[in-house]
């Protein structure tokens, strides 16, 4: 089991801020979350002490870290967080290679036919 510092996360966390009209809203890789929810797990302090840690919201953690119980309720047989945002990764990066090997293929369909 992996376990980061506060620090480390803080330096490691990938955050872009966009601006919606008067209000600033903030948005988190999911490889942040996933690690600000394994320290909730693993380190047993609050969540409102992890957030106030991080410089993020109580409620938003409460909610990673709600989703992620909901998600594997049995706590002995989940996967850790960085394990569900790896294979998330994982998932997304197989899904775009797919594409672009449909994409090569047809191609190379279409000059197959077009070349003498």
């Amino acid at each position: 089991m992996l376990f980061v510092d506060s620090e480390q996360i803080g330096r490691m966390m990938i955050m872009s801020t966009s601006v919606s009209g008067p209000n600033r809203s903030r948005r988190f890789s999911a490889q942040f979350k996933a690690e600000a929810v394994q320290m909730v797990i693993t380190t047993g302090k609050t969540i409102t002490e992890v957030a106030r840690s991080l410089g993020i919201s109580p409620q938003g953690l409460g909610k990673w870290v709600s989703a992620y119980r909901a998600e594997h309720p049995d706590p002995d047989r989940a996967p850790s967080p960085m394990e569900v945002a790896r294979v998330k990764a994982l998932e997304d990066e197989n899904r775009q290679l797919k594409m672009e090997n449909e994409f090569l293929k047809k191609a190379a369909a279409f000059f197959a036919r077009t070349l003498p």
